[in-house]
């Protein structure tokens, strides 16, 4: 019988030179990979498309709600907006880690840029939220690089 991971298990971090910091407070976040098809025709095998793997490439996607870290406790060590934008101002990749949540599954791996965050604080019963996205560069391992 098979053992279904529930979403909430799966939480993406973030290193800050020392330790890897969650995210705060995820609502979600998503891996996404996609692999280039590299396709080409010849005259040895007209009308046949011959396919060849390409180059790989991966996203990460995260919506949280914004919380402010600069009080004392737990909040503290989490990587909110505030946090987010200073690496993404920096333009420098960044270590990942995505936990699994499982105790027999390594956990993921892998640096990225940021290339996109925002934040969005709407009037009202809503509380402030922010989102952004991780453009992988190199590959996703199940070894931590730190």
């Amino acid at each position: 019988m098979s053992t279904f991971i529930k979403g909430d298990d799966l939480i993406l971090y973030v290193h800050d030179g020392s330790i890897y910091r969650p995210v705060a407070c995820l609502t979600s976040n998503s891996l996404s990979q996609t692999r280039n098809i590299i396709e080409s025709q010849t005259k040895c095998d007209p009308g046949l498309v011959i396919k060849d793997a390409g180059s790989l490439m991966y996203e990460i996607s995260f919506e949280g709600q914004y919380i402010d870290t600069t009080s004392s406790g737990a909040e503290v060590t989490r990587a909110s907006h505030d946090y987010l934008m200073s690496l993404m101002n920096s333009g420098e990749k960044v270590t990942w880690k995505m936990d699994t949540g499982l105790t027999d599954v390594p956990d993921y791996f892998g640096e990225g840029i940021f290339a996109d965050l925002s934040l969005d604080a709407s009037a009202g019963d809503e509380l402030a939220s922010f989102s952004g996205s991780l453009s992988g560069s190199g590959a996703i391992v199940t070894t931590d690089p730190k």
